[in-house]
């Protein structure tokens, strides 16, 4: 158990897909000028689990984001690119620079 603890130091925790995809689908909505209200409506979906969505609070299902998606004009593929797009950019910016040494 002291290991994990002495790796997270060492090691940031990486950003969590549910959070980065919340983010991005939020920066997709207010592009688009759409309220949460209106993109729930049109993907099918409660504004309040759309809202949990958006704040990294829920695991949406691929069908889930695939509405949301759509609601937003926006293919499933898309959104799933940009989201790794911005999950690498947020890794390699919390990424430890030079040599790393782990605890044997």
């Amino acid at each position: 158990m002291g290991d994990v603890r002495q790796l997270r130091q060492i090691r940031p925790v990486e950003p969590l897909w549910r959070e980065v995809l919340g983010t991005r689908l939020r920066q997709l909505r207010r592009h688009r000028r759409m309220t949460l209200t209106n993109t729930a409506a049109i993907a099918g979906i409660s504004p309040q689990y759309l809202s949990e969505i958006e704040r990294g609070r829920k695991d949406p299902s691929s069908e889930i984001v695939a509405a949301v998606a759509g609601a937003l004009g926006f293919t499933l593929t898309e959104v799933t690119d940009l989201t790794v797009r911005d999950l690498r950019r947020e890794t390699f910016a919390t990424a430890p620079r030079g040599p790393v040494a782990l605890a044997a």
